[in-house]
């Protein structure tokens, strides 16, 4: 955690008191990713997890299918460049990376603001697999336990997978929310596991592109603590993602596709 963290002076000013400190603040930092020796984007960071952050990155944009694509990969952590190559980087791809399109939404009638590599990755998610409420709340309870960035800076993101059972799989932090979901995403593709038979727990606002990045991993339930936004639910609905907010607690409101949430024990 050392890397990710400064320690900095500073005061804490009440109306009848001041009192000088060290406070612990989260590292942010620049990392520019250069794909076939061309500038691609630039990312802003926590420095760790860097390389499962670009797997994920470069298969949520659509630029590669898994790790095997990537014909070489290097990284200059000074300096916060990486070097990607490439080789089936289709032209298409690199022209439309980062421009909206207009586009019917899996087959039903709406349309929503996607990016053009979003259109070409995002599925519906279809299936029947379900969990408990308890599982649902042992996950985010485990997911605060596990949040030890943010209990240090209070500015830090945290995300999970996490199975039927609540455990947890693997835990990111970043300052980024999307971030932590590129690193999960990039876990999953680099140890081959199967992101479609579990909960993604997340720390963040429920965002037209948080939500985006959960169904190009194929997970089907995403749990939050905060809120939803309008667009974002829209999509859960059309790609069929369930999300639960504000699940804080021993409660959650369950806006899209709650069917995968379920409990006899629970009172309807």
């Amino acid at each position: 955690m050392a890397a990710n963290v400064r320690s900095y002076k500073a005061k804490k000013i009440t109306l009848d008191h001041v009192q000088e400190f060290d406070d612990t603040v989260a590292v942010e930092t620049p990392l520019t990713l250069y794909v076939n020796d061309e500038e691609f984007v630039t990312l802003v960071c926590t420095p760790d997890c860097v390389e499962e952050l670009i797997i994920g990155f470069l298969a949520s944009e659509g630029l590669i299918r898994g790790p095997e694509d990537i014909q070489s990969l290097t990284m200059d952590a000074s300096d916060g460049i990486v070097w990607a190559s490439l080789p089936k980087l289709s032209t298409p791809a690199r022209r439309m990376f980062g421009k909206r399109i207009l586009t019917s939404c899996c087959g039903r009638g709406r349309t929503s603001f996607y990016f053009f590599n979003d259109a070409r990755t995002a599925r519906k998610i279809i299936g029947t697999w379900t969990v408990s409420p308890e599982a649902c709340f042992r996950a985010m309870a485990s997911l605060q336990q596990a949040s030890q960035l943010f209990h240090a800076t209070g500015g830090i993101h945290h995300a999970a997978l996490a199975q039927s059972s609540g455990d947890l799989v693997a835990v990111r932090a970043d300052v980024g929310r999307h971030n932590t979901l590129d690193k999960l995403y990039g876990w999953a593709l680099r140890e081959k596991f199967d992101a479609t038979q579990v909960m993604v727990v997340f720390s963040g606002r429920v965002s037209s592109e948080v939500l985006l990045k959960v169904a190009k991993m194929g997970a089907p339930i995403l749990l939050s603590k905060s809120a939803p936004t309008d667009l974002g639910l829209r999509l859960a609905d059309e790609l069929g993602v369930t999300v639960a907010g504000f699940l804080r607690g021993n409660g959650m409101n369950v806006y899209t596709h709650a069917e995968r949430i379920t409990d006899e024990n629970v009172t309807k």
